[in-house]
């Protein structure tokens, strides 16, 4: 598994009649009123992995939402869901550790695909432990009584230090699912042998999380050029000393990243001719889309896009570039008046050697487009997959390195 060899896969490990303890996050939109699953692709990434523990007993554990939120559900339509794809029958329990769950999975044959109930609903598994103190919670110590080894599939939660992450590692052998794999294997290439030259194209909303990612890459040599687009591109003009207009500027302050501008001021003194910064864009000006070079912005008016001309430099630099790595829109592209950016950058990226896209609003909006088959590789984290690009281990990754060394 490259940089992460030390962890341990399917191919290295026999389930053939084991119980496995499987997590997955099947964590995904639901209209609460119905309580109907809107989009199935999470369950859908994780099949393989399921299928492929035919030979075993699979018990899954995941998770719906948080405490507090209005899709904060139990697990049961989850388990239909699943039943349809799979195409067998997935038994639902309405507990996590209790009785009636240790006599069902010992009952259970091998073959059989057991759903817990909603793993979230046990406050444990809500707190940020280590793995040492997940392993004496009551949750992990009763749950690894259920198996015999674990399996870590949900890289969506890889970057969580929760107990069935870090805590089921620490007391049972435990190994990567088939999507784990996946993700590791092709964010790891992204740092070692990705075909040059390589351009970040960072964007969004998650700023503070996308200079953490342009400055590791810029530093370590991993990217050639860092190109910055939304409200990222609005705090590096920002730290050119743009004005760039009081919604656009009030609207950093409201997301808590004024203190960014500085951070990109001094990444741009370090890698100016590395940092591509398109300067012509796209405002919202009597309620219409009007382009213009950002100094001539009236001071009322929000950036929302990126301008035509502004893009064609974006472009270029994009078809030059042999690993494209996407993360994050270029506009407000939920309205069609500024999704020009967005959609033209996708449709460039798609077309690289090699090409990872970050999850989140931009994998939405590629699988909106009929794109997904043309990248390299969309990852199921958001969260996760940038945490992984800034040069951070994940708690979870760590945890199964650990858990091959110990159970070796």
């Amino acid at each position: 598994m490259g940089i992460y060899s030390k962890i341990k896969g399917l191919s290295d490990v026999d389930v053939s009649g084991k119980t496995v303890l499987l997590r997955v996050d099947f964590n995904s939109p639901i209209d609460p009123q119905a309580g109907v699953i809107l989009d199935d692709k999470r369950f859908r990434e994780h099949l393989y992995t399921i299928k492929a523990l035919d030979k075993a007993k699979t018990v899954i554990i995941t998770h719906q939402s948080r405490p507090g939120k209005k899709d904060f559900t139990s697990l049961y339509a989850h388990a239909q869901r699943l039943s349809e794809l799979l195409g067998k029958p997935v038994r639902f329990i309405d507990d996590i550790f209790g009785s009636y769950a240790q006599e069902f999975i010992k009952k259970a044959n091998i073959g059989d695909v057991i759903m817990l109930e909603n793993v979230r609903f046990n406050a444990e598994e809500n707190l940020k432990l280590s793995g040492e103190e997940s392993a004496k919670t009551v949750l992990i110590r009763n749950l690894a009584r259920m198996g015999d080894i674990f399996i870590n599939d949900a890289f969506g939660t890889a970057h969580r230090s929760q107990p069935t992450i870090v805590g089921l590692p620490e007391v049972l052998p435990a190994i990567a699912g088939l999507l784990m794999e996946r993700e590791v294997e092709n964010l790891s290439r992204v740092f070692q042998g990705a075909p040059r030259p390589v351009t970040f194209i960072l964007g969004g909303t998650k700023v503070d999380d996308s200079i953490d990612v342009a400055r590791h890459v810029l530093l370590n040599g991993i990217a050639d050029y860092v190109l910055a687009v939304g409200v990222v591109a609005n705090i590096f003009l920002a730290a050119k000393d743009f004005d760039i207009g009081k919604p656009s500027m009030d609207l950093i302050e409201q997301l808590g990243y004024t203190g960014q501008i500085e951070i990109a001021r001094s990444i741009l003194s370090q890698f100016n001719d590395k940092i591509v910064v398109p300067e012509h864009v796209a405002i919202k000006k009597d309620g219409v889309r009007v382009e213009m070079h950002v100094r001539d912005i009236p001071a009322d008016c929000p950036i929302l896009d990126l301008g035509s001309e502004g893009l064609i430099p974006c472009l270029d630099l994009i078809r030059s570039s042999r690993t494209v790595v996407l993360n994050g829109p270029a506009g407000l592209f939920e309205e069609s008046d500024y999704s020009f950016g967005t959609y033209e950058i996708i449709k460039a990226a798609a077309e690289a050697e090699f090409s990872v896209v970050g999850g989140g609003h931009t994998a939405a909006v590629i699988e909106k487009m009929g794109y997904d088959s043309r990248f390299t590789h969309i990852s199921t984290g958001g969260g996760a997959c940038i945490e992984f690009l800034t040069g951070k281990k994940l708690p979870a990754i760590a945890a199964l390195e650990k858990s091959s060394e110990r159970f070796a």
